[in-house]
């Protein structure tokens, strides 16, 4: 495996890290984050500027991504457009 570029602090600073899922996003970090979740289903968290609380058990299942595949895409300022290729979540 090698490393890669991420953007940080509002796209101003780069650092490179190892490719890994648990450190980057998509199909395979909502996985790693459900196993996580599970893992500490009966911890409480604070919502709402701390205001509320709930356990993370008690939260909702992230929804599946719909796929977008074959709608148009505009680009460019909307100067341009070209059809998507977002299959959604696998």
């Amino acid at each position: 495996m090698g490393k890669i570029r991420i953007r940080t602090g509002r796209g101003t600073g780069t650092i490179e890290v190892d490719e890994d899922a648990s450190k980057w996003s998509g199909d395979e970090f909502r996985k790693i984050q459900e196993a996580r979740k599970k893992a500490s289903a009966g911890r409480m968290v604070h919502t709402g500027r701390g205001t509320g609380s709930r356990k993370l058990g008690d939260m909702p299942d992230p929804k599946a991504r719909p796929s977008t595949e074959g709608m148009t895409r505009v680009t460019g300022r909307g100067t341009g457009s070209r059809k998507s290729r977002n299959k959604g979540t696998q």
